[in-house]
């Protein structure tokens, strides 16, 4: 081109000096009236003729051929050159994988107290927060009612124990009385015997002794009811005099008050008021629900990586402590117990929490990319490139999406190469140059 640019420059300056002269000889002939022509100016003729025809050929035939030349040789490489099309390889995911579900961090331990007996706060030794031991005093009740309870008892106790006798004297009283009809009736049986008494007189006799043996039977039934009687009544005693023992409420085991719903001077009843609530927070758990895809991947015994929104850069350490070893039918989901240690209380119960569990994977499942997948008509496919530069789609089974990842479940192997992001070029059949795409897939779970 630089050699065109010359001769196209000289030529143009030739133009110019014949177009000079013309000029010139026009005005000749101007000044000189028809004056007859010479050889001098029939060759100016000539070589301006010849000028202008070198200028048409250069300026006009040569560069269109030139360019209808360069156009023809760029549709033939046109033709020859194949679409560039982006691959990347199906790989298989790892073995193990973590697991990553929600939960509600709970204490081990948590239990309301209430109050045994009716009556007034007298006192209250604790308040939220604080730190209690097992069998410390939490409060003191003031129960007036219970004394006069106590003293109805005992006096249903002295009243059963009298009863119980005068049964017993009236049992003795009892069997006397047989004593002695047992005698008199084998007396008269043996008068009876030699004739000195009539058969009615014995027969009188007789009875009476059977009538008092009866009678000591019911004197001995009255005498055992008079003993139950006096039991129950010192059980009753008893139960009063324990609730005494509950006067002074007590925490049922080491932990923290995280409730206080009374204060001096409350009234409470038995049974119905909550006083306060005990959590043991130095170990604490979390329930986790399973997807019925990995129940058979978590025990007991496994690790846990717990974390909380308050402390993102840090890692509490968990151990899944028992399972249900059945789905829920409502969820198709596995009930899991995680348990974590928190000597330094650093978690609070109610925390929301994210558990990652380690799932082992007996067959793991392989990985496409995302940008591959082409869902059409007939299901979801890829473009799967062979080493020859082919390309053939293939209907796949899609399992989880994990964003720039998905599962395939079947339908492909492993190592094959998929067009990222297929255009209208790549069809069934047509034949592609494959480059390896700048970011190949890794063989994990995102």
């Amino acid at each position: 081109m630089n050699d065109f640019e010359t001769t196209d420059s000289q030529l143009r300056a030739q133009i110019e000096d014949l177009r000079r002269q013309l000029e010139e000889q026009k005005k000749l002939v101007a000044h000189h009236s028809a004056p007859p022509p010479s050889s001098r100016t029939f060759l100016v003729v000539v070589l301006l003729v010849v000028a202008l025809a070198l200028a048409g050929y250069y300026f006009g035939y040569a560069p269109r051929q030139r360019r209808e030349t360069a156009l023809a040789a760029e549709s033939v490489q046109e033709g020859n050159v194949l679409p560039v099309v982006n691959v990347e390889p199906v790989v298989r995911s790892l073995n193990s994988e973590n697991l990553v579900l929600p939960g509600n961090i709970e204490a081990l331990t948590e239990a309301p107290v209430l109050a045994r007996a009716t009556g007034y706060i007298q006192k209250r030794y604790v308040d939220i927060g604080d730190r209690v031991k097992s069998g410390q005093p939490m409060a003191e009740v003031d129960a007036p009612d219970l004394n006069q309870q106590v003293l109805q008892a005992k006096a249903a106790v002295d009243q059963a124990s009298a009863a119980v006798e005068q049964s017993q004297a009236n049992l003795d009283q009892g069997r006397a009385n047989e004593h002695l009809a047992q005698v008199t009736a084998q007396r008269f049986d043996n008068l009876f015997r030699k004739g000195v008494i009539s058969r009615q007189d014995n027969d009188t006799y007789q009875a009476q002794s059977t009538a008092q043996t009866a009678n000591v039977q019911s004197l001995v039934k009255a005498v055992d009811g008079a003993r139950k009687n006096l039991a129950a009544a010192q059980a009753n005693l008893s139960r009063l005099n324990d609730l005494f023992g509950y006067l002074t409420v007590r925490a049922p085991f080491d932990g923290v008050v995280t409730v206080r719903n009374v204060d001096v001077g409350a009234l409470v009843n038995d049974g119905s008021t909550l006083l306060f609530r005990v959590a043991q927070t130095g170990r604490l758990r979390i329930y986790l629900n399973v997807p019925q895809g990995e129940a058979d991947s978590v025990h007991a015994g496994q690790s846990a990586s717990i974390s909380v929104a308050d402390r993102p850069n840090q890692k509490f350490p968990g151990t899944v402590t028992r399972t249900s070893n059945s789905l829920d039918p409502a969820t198709r989901t596995l009930l899991a117990e995680v348990q974590i240690p928190n000597g330094g209380g650093q978690l609070l119960p109610g925390m929301f929490s994210q558990v990652d569990l380690s799932v082992p994977r007996r067959n793991p499942p392989l990985l496409i990319p995302g940008d591959a997948l082409v869902v059409r008509s007939d299901g979801p496919q890829v473009a799967v490139v062979d080493s020859g530069g082919n390309v053939h789609f293939t209907r796949i089974q899609l399992g989880r999406d994990f964003g720039d990842r998905m599962e395939a479940l079947s339908g492909l192997e492993e190592g094959q190469m998929l067009a990222i992001n297929p255009s209208d070029a790549v069809r069934e059949g047509a034949k592609v140059k494959a480059v390896r795409a700048a970011k190949p897939a890794a063989g994990r779970r995102s």
